[in-house]
């Protein structure tokens, strides 16, 4: 059994039309990471289907707006909700948008800022 793991870095214009492709072909949103850029965020969205693994690869500038997959993956929610939350990505039409209150933290956005 052959297994194919693979990063694809998408353009915002490719973003949802791709993540609309992997929905009609069967794929799973398995997770959904943000990690901090100097001047941004990259974002990984991972989906799954048997024992094949793709990851789409954005990378936004800090004011830049990300549009929600919860259209297409509803349980996507959560880990979007955590991204806007932990590190400020700016989720724009989530289905079920926390507005900050996801986790009980003592500041706002803590992996926001440069370290």
């Amino acid at each position: 059994m052959e297994t194919c793991n693979t990063i694809e870095p998408v353009t915002m214009a490719e973003f949802v039309p791709a993540v609309l492709r992997f929905k009609m072909e069967g794929w799973r949103v398995v997770q959904i990471c943000a990690a901090r850029l100097p001047e941004g965020y990259e974002l990984s969205y991972s989906f799954g289907r048997e024992y094949e693994m793709r990851t789409l690869r954005l990378t936004v500038g800090e004011e830049e707006t990300v549009p929600s997959i919860t259209q297409i993956y509803p349980g996507a929610f959560l880990q979007e909700n955590e991204a806007a939350e932990l590190f400020g990505v700016r989720i724009e039409e989530m289905a079920q948008d926390y507005h900050g209150k996801l986790y009980r933290i003592a500041g706002e956005t803590p992996f926001k800022h440069k370290g």
